[in-house]
C-alpha cells in the first residue's frame, strides 16, 4: 500500500471523523478488477484504525468496569459507531460482490469473498439496534461478574483469587471458600438468567429477520463456519462421550478412593490426591513473566523475542483485582500490529497455562501480521485456538522454569488430566447452546431441567445432597453453573472452537515428541497463513487433520491417557 488512505493518527471514537472515509469508499467509482483491489485494500487501512479504537476501548473497559469513563466510551462505540459501521460495511460488501469485475480477481481475495457473500446473506438493517442491545447486556454481565468479590481470611477477594483455596489441602478450607464463593454467585443469579434470557429472545429475532429458521442456523453463517454443520458438533459430542467419560469417571473415582471420601463434594476436584501443597508457579506477574520470557527463549529466539515484545510495549494487564472483569483474552490491535494479553494472575497453575495459551493467540498474530490486508490476518477462531492450545502443551519440557523437577511433573500430569476433564465440559456448553436456540421459548424451570440432564451426561459425579447448611440453598448451583461460562454472554456458539482446537493441538504435541524442531516449523506455516486458506487447508498447512469422528477423537484422548499412564510408572 502506497499512500495512507487514513491518516494513522484518526480519531476514530467519534463517528464525524470516520464517516467522510466511509463516503469515499461508498461512492467510488469501479470499473476495473485493480478499482475493487483499491476499494478493499483502503477499507481495510481505515479498518484497522477502526479495529483499534474499539480495542483498547474494550481493553479498557474491562480492566475497569467499575470506571464510569471508561464505561461510557465503551458504550458511546457500542451505541453510536458500531451500528454505523455495520450499514456501510454491507453497502461496501456489496458493492464489491455485485460489481461486474469481481470475477476477475486474484486467487488471494476468494477466502475473503466466500466471507463477505455470508456477511450480505445474513445482513438486516432492523437487526442493527438489536445487536447493540445484545453488547450493552454483555457489558452488563461483565459489570455484574466484575463486582463479584467476598471477604475470607480477613481481606475483600475477587473470584478468581479464590480458586486458589480449592487446592488447599484442609478440606475445612476447601469447603469454607466454596460456600462463601458460591453464595456470593447465587446473589447475582436472577439477574444473570434476566440477561440471557434477553439475549435469548433478541437473538431469536435477529435469525428470524435474516431469513433463518432459528439463531443455531444463522449463527453458522455469521461465524464463517463453512468446514463443519450442526450435525458434525453434534457428532463430536457423541465422540467426546465415547472417547473421555469413561476415562473421566475413573479419574474421580480414584479421587474419591485416593482422598478417602465419604461424598465427593465440589470442593473435593481440584485437590492434589497425595496431600501435597497446591502448585503455585509464581507469586507475582513479573515472575510470571519472566519465566515464560525464559521458556520461550528456551524453544526458540523468535518466539522469545515475540513474547518479550509484549511487555516492552505495555501489552500485559495480569493482575487480578476489584473491578476488573473475570477471565482472560488476546486482543490483536490491527494498527499497531500488536497483540494485548489480559487475564486475572492469582498464581495457580491453571494461570501459568492462560498465560501461555494466550502467548499463542500473540505468536499467531505475529506470525501473520506481515499480511496486507485485515481480513487476511483475521484467522478462524477454530484455527486461532489451534495456536493457543498447541502452545500450552509445546511448553511442558520447559515447565521446570517455575518448578522443581517433581512440582513440573504434577503440572504436566494436571494439564493432561485437564486436557481429560475439559473436553466433555467443552461438549456441555457446546450441547447446551443447542438446545437452548432450538428452543428459544423455553421456560426457566425448562432451562434447568436441561441443564442437569446434560450435566447428567457429560458431568463429574459431584455429590450436593445435604450440602445446605441452615439458611444456605447451595444446592441452587447445580442449576445455574452455565452462568459462569462468559461465552454464553459475550460469544455464543463460541465454544465447540476450544474442542475442535485441542484435537489440532493434541496433533501438534504428538509432532514434537518425535522431533520439536519439526513441531515448531509445522506451527509457524499454519499461522503465517493468517486467514487467506479456509480451516481445513489451515489444518492441512500444520499437518493436522480435521475431523469428529470417534476414532480420530478416541485416538487423540487414549494418546494423552497413556502418556499419563507412562508419566506415573517413571
Amino acid at each position: 500500500m502506497s499512500l495512507r488512505f487514513a491518516p494513522d493518527d484518526l480519531d476514530a471514537s467519534k463517528w464525524e471523523n470516520i464517516e467522510p472515509y466511509l463516503i469515499n469508499l461508498k461512492e467510488r467509482e469501479i470499473n476495473s478488477a485493480d478499482c475493487i483491489i483499491d476499494l478493499i485494500q483502503d477499507e481495510s487501512q481505515l479498518t484497522e484504525i477502526i479495529s483499534e479504537t474499539r480495542a483498547r476501548t474494550y481493553i479498557n473497559m474491562t480492566s475497569q468496569t467499575d470506571n464510569q469513563e471508561y464505561q461510557k466510551a465503551w458504550g458511546d462505540f457500542v451505541e453510536n459507531i458500531q451500528p454505523k459501521l455495520s450499514e456501510y460495511s454491507d453497502i461496501i460488501n456489496k458493492k464489491i460482490i455485485n460489481n461486474a469485475f469481481v470475477d476477475n480477481l486474484p486467487e488471494r481475495y476468494a477466502v475473503m469473498l466466500r466471507g463477505i457473500k455470508s456477511d450480505i446473506k445474513i445482513f438486516r438493517e432492523e437487526n442493527i439496534p438489536l445487536q447493540t442491545r445484545l453488547s450493552i447486556l454483555g457489558t452488563k454481565y461483565n459489570e455484574i461478574r466484575g463486582k463479584q468479590t467476598v471477604y475470607f481470611e480477613g481481606e475483600e477477594k475477587t473470584l478468581p483469587m479464590m480458586a486458589i483455596y480449592q487446592e488447599n489441602t484442609d478440606r475445612e478450607i476447601r469447603e469454607s471458600a466454596w460456600r462463601v464463593t458460591t453464595s456470593r454467585i447465587l446473589q447475582d443469579t436472577d439477574k444473570v438468567s434476566d440477561i440471557f434470557e434477553e439475549m435469548i429472545e433478541l437473538r431469536h429475532q435477529i435469525a428470524i429477520n435474516s431469513g433463518f429458521s432459528g439463531f443455531q442456523e444463522y449463527i453458522f453463517a455469521a461465524m464463517h463456519r463453512f468446514d463443519y454443520s450442526i450435525e458434525d458438533c453434534l457428532e463430536f459430542h457423541d465422540s467426546i462421550e465415547y472417547s473421555c467419560m469413561p476415562l473421566k469417571n475413573q479419574m474421580n473415582d480414584f479421587r474419591k478412593r485416593k482422598l478417602e471420601l465419604d461424598k465427593f463434594r465440589p470442593w473435593d476436584s481440584s485437590v492434589d490426591v497425595d496431600g501435597k501443597k497446591p502448585l503455585k508457579p509464581f507469586i507475582d506477574v513479573n515472575e510470571l513473566v519472566n519465566g515464560c520470557s525464559r521458556i520461550f527463549h528456551s524453544m526458540s529466539t523468535e518466539l522469545g523475542d515475540f513474547f518479550d515484545l509484549l511487555q516492552k510495549n505495555n501489552c500485559l494487564d495480569l493482575e487480578s483485582r476489584k473491578g476488573k472483569a473475570p477471565g482472560g483474552y488476546q486482543y490483536y490491535l490491527q494498527k499497531s500490529r500488536m497483540p494485548f494479553i489480559f487475564m486475572n494472575a492469582a498464581g495457580t497453575q491453571r494461570n501459568l497455562e492462560t498465560m501461555i495459551h494466550e502467548a499463542g493467540h500473540a505468536f499467531h498474530s505475529f506470525y501473520s501480521g506481515h499480511l496486507d490486508l485485515i481480513h487476511e490476518r483475521d484467522a478462524p477462531i477454530e484455527f486461532a485456538e489451534v495456536a493457543s492450545m498447541s502452545m500450552e502443551l509445546l511448553t511442558h519440557p520447559y515447565w521446570e522454569e517455575f518448578y522443581e523437577k517433581e512440582n513440573a511433573i504434577r503440572a504436566r500430569v494436571k494439564h493432561l488430566r485437564g486436557i481429560i476433564q475439559f473436553m466433555p465440559w467443552m461438549a456441555t456448553i457446546d450441547s447446551f447452546q443447542h438446545w437452548i436456540y432450538k428452543n428459544p421459548s423455553h421456560t426457566r424451570s425448562e432451562r434447568v431441567v436441561k441443564w442437569l440432564e446434560i450435566q447428567k451426561r457429560f458431568g463429574s459425579k459431584i455429590e450436593y445432597g445435604g450440602i445446605n447448611k441452615e439458611g444456605e440453598d447451595l444446592e441452587k448451583i447445580m442449576e445455574i453453573s452455565w452462568q459462569l461460562q462468559g461465552h454464553l454472554f459475550g460469544a455464543p456458539f463460541y465454544y465447540v472452537e476450544y474442542g475442535i482446537a485441542q484435537l489440532g493441538a493434541l496433533q501438534m504435541w504428538n509432532y514434537q515428541k518425535k522431533n520439536s524442531d519439526n513441531a515448531l516449523k509445522l506451527y509457524k506455516n499454519g499461522l503465517s497463513l493468517g486467514y487467506t486458506k479456509g480451516l481445513t487447508d489451515l489444518f492441512k498447512a500444520s499437518g493436522l487433520k480435521m475431523s469428529f469422528s470417534k476414532e480420530h477423537v478416541n485416538k487423540l484422548i487414549k494418546g494423552v491417557n497413556e502418556q499419563l499412564q507412562e508419566i506415573s510408572t517413571n
